[in-house]
């Protein structure tokens, strides 16, 4: 049996996968697949608003806030955000991390000044301490990255941002801890990493800052289009948004939010108790305080890696169905991705392969 690893598109509950095979060619009494179904006919739209409600439920999100569906991944949103919030002030502040929020803010500059609130980096091992920050009071909005899935660095705590409306990028880490949603102005999360397939992207907008889109902003991109047609302005990607839908049933029958994030504990403690035992052996370069429950990242062979080494583990890994450990191709190493779909039991097989093949190349 395969265990999927991967960091996206990622591992989908199988419960949930048997669950859309059993209702592919016919869903419920429509007679038709959903694949087929005109996304403004009644039975489509049913299935699109209880998609909608259940995230709204597992979040508890607040009635002055928007749930909308948009399309272009993560990165149509670095674009979406700087478009329709930049506009105020001209500016914004980027809270940079790791790669994606250091992607972000490269596309955000495109519209307006971007403020660095921390000196760039050579190698991302952390999050600096908040007296480090150099927040401009004049930012239409704060940016972060709140789990670096590349790097495997995940924030332990919400920004403090005096006021300035929060932006948070929670790709791969949506729905596997409370958050308090009031705290942000923008949340978005695009699915295939963490809570459905590729293909859309969920996005949770405070309403006093829908409608300040700027000029130039594509209409697919505008939070008042999308927020005004329900997140059906155009053809949505009706399928994908019902296995979402699927997903978040999955969630709230298996305990909600909490389970997933007690859960998300044990599975990446399993695997940084091996890499804290093994003398060195294991090593993983991200600061204990802020290392993710979602991406373990770690090198094989010492602090730099042994690339040998590294090969033997993954094909090793291959051999008992361990699929998509390689580390991202800019860091190298391994990442073992743990989320929500991935169960228990297969965090645990990681773990003994991972102390069999210590006790096997461990020098003496």
């Amino acid at each position: 049996m395969v265990i999927n690893f991967g960091a996206g598109p990622a591992k989908l509950p199988r419960e949930v996968l048997l669950e859309v095979q059993k209702d592919l060619v016919e869903h419920g009494t429509s007679g038709m697949s959903v694949m087929e179904m005109s996304h403004r006919g009644n039975s489509y739209v049913a299935l699109h608003n209880d998609t909608l409600a259940l995230v709204k439920e597992l979040l508890d999100v607040p009635d002055n806030y928007k749930v909308l569906l948009m399309q272009g991944g993560g990165t149509g949103l670095f674009a979406a955000v700087a478009m329709n919030l930049m506009g105020k002030t001209g500016k914004a502040d980027y809270l940079v991390t790791g790669s994606w929020s250091a992607t972000a803010a490269k596309e955000a500059a495109r519209y307006g000044t971007v403020n660095w609130v921390v000196p760039k980096q050579d190698k991302y091992a952390g999050v600096p301490a908040p007296q480090l920050w150099k927040l401009d009071p004049e930012a239409s909005y704060v940016y972060y990255c709140d789990n670096e899935t590349i790097g495997g660095i995940e924030f332990d705590s919400v920004p403090e941002t005096n006021g300035v409306p929060l932006v948070v990028d929670m790709s791969s880490n949506m729905l596997s801890r409370r958050v308090d949603v009031k705290k942000f102005g923008v949340i978005f999360a695009c699915a295939q990493k963490n809570i459905g397939p590729s293909g859309i992207t969920l996005v949770i907008v405070r309403q006093d800052l829908i409608g300040h889109a700027m000029p130039i902003t594509p209409t697919i991109f505008d939070f008042s289009v999308i927020a005004k047609a329900d997140s059906i302005s155009n053809t949505p990607p009706t399928f994908i948004i019902y296995v979402m839908g699927r997903v978040f049933a999955w969630i709230k029958r298996h305990g909600g939010v909490d389970e997933m994030y007690r859960q998300s504990l044990v599975k990446s403690q399993l695997v940084y108790d091996v890499i804290a035992k093994s003398d060195g052996f294991y090593y993983c370069p991200i600061d204990k305080k802020v290392r993710s429950r979602m991406n373990v990242p770690f090198r094989v062979g010492g602090s730099n890696g042994d690339e040998e080494l590294e090969k033997q583990f993954l094909k090793g890994a291959e051999a008992l169905g361990m699929q998509q450990l390689k580390g991202h191709r800019s860091v190298g190493g391994i990442r073992a991705s743990l989320y929500n779909a991935v169960t228990v039991e297969e965090a645990t097989a990681l773990q003994k392969y991972m102390l069999e093949f210590l006790k096997k190349h461990q020098k003496s």
